[in-house]
């Protein structure tokens, strides 16, 4: 593997702007060393004052020079307002190294501080720039800003280069923190064809051809500015997909009097690249040390089902996954097997390798999980995936989407973090390449059922049984087995002191096709209880207790992931010298467009209160635009499962 090279620390001179601008004006970018005074005495960012630290502005030049050879400049500058900003003064640049696709040069950075009155420079020690190799194809530039405290500007810059005509940069106007202004400006020869994905809903402050256009070449840029930092939401999709962003894809080259060349510009091309990959495709046949027995042990079972349920096992079992994820192998499946260890590609193609070889009819797919992003169908582009799985048709309507990596994972549950996306499956032998939409379509249910007595002191005890059906119960599996029970104990009773469990036994703990039952005997001390009176809330171990849409605003979409049915059952034995003072009343309750229902039933009779709550979604993505109505429904919902219940004595 080539390795870039040596990266050098310029030194550029340096001088100051004696113009007092202010956030105010219209923002634009600076040359490297030139730095307005005003942003070096700046407290905090304008439009988002509670912001640790501000990118001033992130300037992109992406070009095809008069060769067709490609480039990007990137100049980024950042204001530390405080302490707790001083993380973004480390600084990770990752790029494809492999075969020297990609390399860094011409870096350089600095920090500036206002000392006395005047500018204080610290330049980067180029020794402190360090290449750090990722795995065989990608690497990654880091280092640490020097001399970076509370008002510190930090602003570095460099060359990305490419040696592949099809690998144009993406770009991300808007960022974890606010960002004044945000430029790009992209140079392409005419007889290149792009497809463009443009991930934008604010103004652009530019967009228009740009003064750096040239005979034979297109110039554009575009420009946003006062762009509100993008921060964690309950429910969000990917961080990526929300991103203000703009991606090219070049689908062909057609010059002027000669042959038009095309790219990848179908789902079919892709997948026939993947079938011929050296760390894909090419992996598919490799033998596995000792396979013989696993195959053979396979053999002997009667359905495909038992088969697939085996050899899954067998992987998930045997391997480690590495944490990386990638559609393509590093070391190779031969030898991942061997060390027993191996990132996503390496451990599902062994999968599916095995599965193969047992008769089973099964086919290598790449996915994108959740956190990295949707795949957009029409931007057929392989860096939209980052995860090798296995792809098993049962018939028209049911599929299974297999993932070792994770050991809590089940054969007959597409993992959750898939859902809701497309994954592309390979069948080289009949060289057929074909998307697949992954979803979970029926309710995944969790019921829980309570039977306690009310005691006269204010205590309540009390058994509970919780059944967690599907990906309730592979999450409550995992959270059990990875947490240990005293965290997971924490778990069940929400961090509520007053809650104290005396026994928890599972039953089919270890048996994937059927529900997880948690038997829980606890006892709770009912604070708000007087000489007089007894309160309580019958919502008891239901996960439902804290309300996860308390914002106002969201600037993101709600994505559940699946559907969820929810039932909680209890009853209540009351003391004999209580009687009943307040009850919550019956009621049913409807999202406006009928995708969430909620239910609460309540009865009494001969001193026993009955309770029952059923909440079920019938769809499992809420667009941003519908937040109001989301917000207003939830509000009431949990106003509702926390309301209480008051016993007057007699």
């Amino acid at each position: 593997m080539n390795r870039p090279p040596i990266l050098i620390l310029l030194c550029f001179i340096t001088f100051f702007s004696e113009a007092q601008t202010s956030q105010t004006t219209a923002p634009t970018t600076k040359a490297f060393g030139k730095i307005d005074s005003a942003d070096l005495v700046m407290k905090e960012c304008a439009f988002e004052k509670d912001a640790n630290a501000m990118i001033l502005f992130d300037k992109g030049d992406a070009y095809y020079d008069a060769n067709w050879d490609l480039g990007m400049i990137r100049h980024t500058r950042i204001k530390i307002f405080n302490d707790n900003g001083k993380d973004n003064a480390n600084i990770r640049i990752e790029y494809y190294s492999g075969n020297h696709i990609e390399y860094i040069t011409g870096m350089q950075a600095q920090t500036i501080n206002m000392v006395d009155g005047k500018p204080e420079i610290t330049k980067l020690d180029k020794k402190l720039i360090y290449t750090e190799k990722i795995d065989n194809l990608r690497s990654a530039i880091v280092f640490s800003m020097p001399n970076v405290r509370a008002g510190s500007i930090i602003e570095y810059s460099y060359t990305w280069n490419s040696n592949s005509l099809n690998n144009f940069p993406e770009w991300y106007f808007q960022d974890k923190i606010p960002t004044r202004y945000s430029e790009f400006t992209t140079t392409i020869p005419d007889e290149l064809y792009f497809s463009v994905k443009a991930n934008i809903n604010l103004p652009f402050a530019k967009n228009e051809p740009s003064n750096k256009a040239r005979g034979g070449f297109e110039a554009h840029i575009r420009a946003m500015q006062n762009i509100p930092s993008l921060s964690d939401e309950p429910y969000m999709s990917s961080f990526k997909d929300n991103l203000q962003s703009i991606s090219y894809q070049l689908t062909s080259v057609k010059p002027s009097g000669g042959f038009v060349r095309s790219f990848s510009d179908t789902w079919a091309k892709v997948g026939g690249t993947l079938a011929d990959d050296t760390d894909f495709g090419l992996q598919l046949k490799r033998k596995l040390t000792g396979e013989e027995v696993i195959i053979a042990k396979a053999k002997t079972l009667k359905t495909d089902a038992q088969k697939i349920e085996y050899v899954f096992n067998e992987v998930k079992n045997a391997m480690k996954w590495n944490g990386i994820d990638r559609w393509y192998t590093t070391d190779g499946t031969a030898d991942a097997w061997v060390k027993k260890s191996g990132n996503s590609a390496e451990v599902n193609l062994i999968l599916f390798h095995l599965l193969k070889q047992s008769g089973v009819k099964a086919y290598p797919m790449v996915v994108s999980t959740r956190n990295h992003g949707k795949v957009m169908h029409f931007y057929t582009n392989l860096s939209q995936f980052n995860r090798a799985v296995v792809y098993i048709p049962i018939d028209t309507v049911k599929s299974y989407v297999l993932d070792a990596t994770n050991k809590y994972n089940i054969y007959n549950e597409i993992p959750d973090n898939l859902l809701n996306n497309e994954g592309l499956y390979i069948d080289k032998d009949k060289n057929q390449y074909d998307m697949v939409f992954l979803a979970h379509e029926a309710p995944v249910r969790q019921v829980v059922m309570l039977n306690a007595e009310i005691k006269p002191d204010g205590k309540m005890e009390g058994t509970a049984q919780i059944n967690s059906f599907g990906y309730n119960r592979i999450k409550s599996v995992e959270s059990f087995k990875t947490d240990g029970e005293k965290k997971y104990i924490d778990y069940l009773r929400e961090n509520n002191n007053n809650i104290k469990i005396t026994s928890l036994k599972f039953d089919n703990l270890d048996i994937d096709t059927l529900p997880l039952a948690q038997n829980i005997n606890f006892n709770l001390d009912l604070t708000g209880s007087d000489e007089n009176y007894i309160i309580f809330n019958s919502n008891l171990f239901s996960s439902l207790r804290s309300n996860p849409f308390l914002s106002e605003n969201r600037s993101t979409n709600i994505e559940f992931g699946y559907r969820n049915n929810y039932s909680i059952n209890g009853t209540y034995k009351i003391p004999a010298n209580y009687k009943i003072d307040a009850l919550p009343k019956n009621v049913s309750m409807n999202m406006p467009d009928g995708s969430i229902t909620f239910r609460r039933v309540i009865a009494t009779d001969n001193g026993v209160v009955a309770i029952r709550y059923n909440i079920d979604y019938k769809k499992n993505i809420y667009f941003k635009e519908d937040y109001p109505q989301i917000h207003e429904f939830f509000k009431k919902m949990y106003e509702m499962l926390n309301e209480q219940i008051v016993l007057k004595k007699s």
